[in-house]
């Protein structure tokens, strides 16, 4: 009963999750003609903002700039679109740029993109919605901003975090967790760069549809091995090898992501670099509370230690199975 339950409660709860929960809002200034912009935002829907954030989102420029003619705001594939033509007097360097606000949790990206200049990133907060135009690039600032992106990717994008869970789940000892979760990291980072840089690539309907079926694919092992613990899984005797199989996919994965944020192309290595780096620090922070509350449970009964962990277990692979058919029909 109590496992109904849970997959019960999971699949109401799949509906509004999706792969790559984070995927931060775009705002970029890109200088067509000297002194002469345009002005492009993207800002991604939760339920129920469309009209909240059409009547009070707004782009915020520089004061020696101003729109010419009107701006133009849609709604398409679940964000809030809009384009302006700017016109500036003088440099706008030192001038804010973003978004006049940001709702929840979320975050955007703000690109300014002059002609004879190297391009400019930031990464904008609920709390500080615009950013400061500067004379020069700062590649800390570009290390800074692309690695909490990183890290909060593995964080709140659900499907990876779902992954990263189920494998410690059946993994379970130190070592092979460490094994795997490397093997994982090296196999992500591979697919990653090798996309971005234009190397390889897979259309990304197919890549969502793996990466759910990693998930899956993994809670089924655990379940099997809940029921019987001296089972040897594909992935219990071979952990990092499934780990790096699934980690090319959840690679082609990262890689979409950050198409839709975008990158620095006069500051790339550092921004790829530094987005590898969080997603390797937002996933070792995972696999240690996992594991620290794997230890917690084995204090309890072992009834309720197996019920809790089965009980987990289909939650994750029926969040996983709902997405899967959700990619395949839809």
């Amino acid at each position: 009963m109590i496992r109904w339950l849970v997959a019960l409660f999971a699949m109401c709860l799949a509906g509004p999750l999706a792969a790559h929960e984070l995927r931060p809002s775009v705002v970029e200034m890109r200088e067509v003609e000297k002194g002469e912009f345009t002005l492009d935002w993207k800002v991604t829907l939760a339920v129920g903002s469309a009209g909240l954030l059409t009547e009070r989102l707004q782009p915020v420029i520089p004061d020696n700039c101003a729109i010419r003619g009107e701006a133009v705001q849609r709604i398409q594939s679940a964000a809030l679109m809009g384009r302006a033509s700017l016109i500036c007097e003088g440099d706008p360097a030192g001038g804010a740029f973003g978004l006049s606000e940001l709702l929840g949790r979320s975050d955007a990206i703000a690109r300014y993109i002059p002609m004879d200049a190297p391009t400019q990133s930031y990464r904008l907060t609920a709390d500080e919605p615009a950013a400061i135009i500067q004379s020069e690039p700062s590649a800390l600032s570009v290390l800074y901003d692309y690695f909490i992106i990183g890290a909060e990717h593995i964080i709140f994008g659900w499907d990876h975090l779902l992954f990263v869970i189920a494998l410690v789940l059946l993994v379970r000892g130190p070592w092979p967790v460490v094994k795997a979760a490397t093997a994982f990291t090296v196999a992500h980072s591979i697919t990653l760069v090798a996309t971005i840089l234009g190397y390889s690539g897979l259309p990304s309907r197919p890549v969502e549809a793996l990466i759910a079926l990693s998930i899956v694919f993994l809670a089924v092992e655990v379940a099997l091995v809940l029921r019987d613990p001296e089972r040897m899984t594909l992935t219990r005797r071979y952990p990092w090898a499934v780990a790096f199989a699934f980690g090319l996919v959840h690679g082609f994965g990262f890689a979409g992501a950050l198409a839709d944020i975008g990158l620095p192309q006069s500051q790339l290595a550092a921004a790829l670099f530094a987005f590898n780096i969080g997603v390797e620090a937002g996933q070792l922070l995972v696999v240690a509370l996992t594991i620290l509350l794997l230890k917690a449970l084995t204090k309890a009964p072992q009834q309720r230690e197996v019920q809790t962990l089965t009980a987990a277990t289909y939650a994750i692979g029926t969040t996983g199975s709902f997405w899967l058919i959700e990619r395949l029909i839809g």
